[in-house]
């Protein structure tokens, strides 16, 4: 028979523990440098209208060149009514004399104009990636050519243009050690087959190694000049380039010589702006300001 034993008081009654009150951290006595961790990873925009205003402590770091090596103002246009065209510009030069020449990389939309480009380019001579997208005339090519000279160390050049037929080949003799080019020339209005582009680029970019060319009209023939020209590449990616065929042995050839290929046809679901295509009715050559009403766009959809 076996013995029973009564239980124990300990193991039927919870243990009563004393609740620990947490004392509120105050924001503004941790150290500077996780401080600075922290509100780098908001937007410009936050940074100047909010963050700047909390504290002394908060002011003086969001002065720090340091916090200005990066300018993204990308979110700005997911909701417009943020800024006006006005002080979108006084935003990004703001940012500009803060960062007192440590910028290097800047993202400036839509907004951009000429004067602003010359404004960032002859206070940022140490810029190392350029990405804006030119919709409503007020880029040049020579303003983007003169500001794009001032910057002898870009490695990433992105711009989505619909009306600006761009001078490739001064922009590769001004930027030697430009790694990194992406056009989104999907809205263009150019001739229907335009080998312009790629031929530009396989005689001026020969140490490029991701080439991005959304919408472009080059051939067979301009696609074999880049490869030809630009022995390092190893990302191309061309979608919606329609008139690019991949005949004889050139598929291939890119399959071979590219890591990473995307072609033609392609889906663009995982592009984040706008990507349109211009069928033609005829080869006409376009000019800048001329032949839009004529254009038949088929909008592959924005993401």
């Amino acid at each position: 028979m076996s013995a029973s034993f009564p239980v124990s008081l300990a193991t039927s009654v919870p243990p009563v523990t004393k609740e620990v009150k947490e004392e509120p951290i105050n924001l503004a006595e941790l150290p500077s440098d996780l401080t600075a961790s922290i509100l780098i990873r908001l937007g410009a925009v936050d940074i100047l209208e909010n963050a700047k205003k909390v504290c002394t402590s908060w002011r003086d770091i969001c002065k720090d060149p340091s916090m200005w090596r990066k300018i993204d103002l990308r979110a700005i246009c997911k909701d417009p009514s943020l800024l006006d065209d006005f002080a979108f510009d006084r935003f990004c030069r703001h940012g500009v004399d803060l960062s007192q020449g440590s910028l290097l990389e800047i993202d400036i939309e839509h907004f951009a104009t000429d004067s602003l480009l010359t404004y960032i380019a002859e206070r940022s001579s140490n810029l190392r990636s350029l990405g804006l997208r030119v919709y409503h005339g007020f880029v040049t090519n020579k303003g983007l050519v003169d500001a794009i000279a001032k910057f002898p160390l870009l490695e990433t050049l992105e711009v989505s243009h619909s009306s600006l037929k761009l001078n490739l080949k001064a922009i590769g003799q001004a930027c030697p050690q430009l790694k990194t080019l992406k056009l989104n020339s999907s809205g263009s209005v150019r001739v229907k087959c335009d080998d312009e582009y790629a031929l530009a680029i396989a005689e001026s970019m020969p140490q490029l190694c991701h080439l991005q060319l959304l919408g472009d009209r080059l051939t067979d023939t301009g696609l074999n000049a880049i490869l030809d020209g630009c022995p390092n590449l190893e990302h191309l990616d061309l979608r919606k380039c329609f008139n690019i065929k991949l005949a004889g042995n050139l598929e291939k050839k890119c399959l071979e010589r590219i890591k990473e290929f995307r072609r033609p046809n392609d889906p663009t679901a995982d592009y984040p702006f706008d990507i349109v295509f211009i069928n033609y009715d005829s080869d006409e050559d376009y000019s800048d300001d001329e032949g839009l009403i004529d254009a038949y766009y088929d909008f592959a959809g924005t993401y």
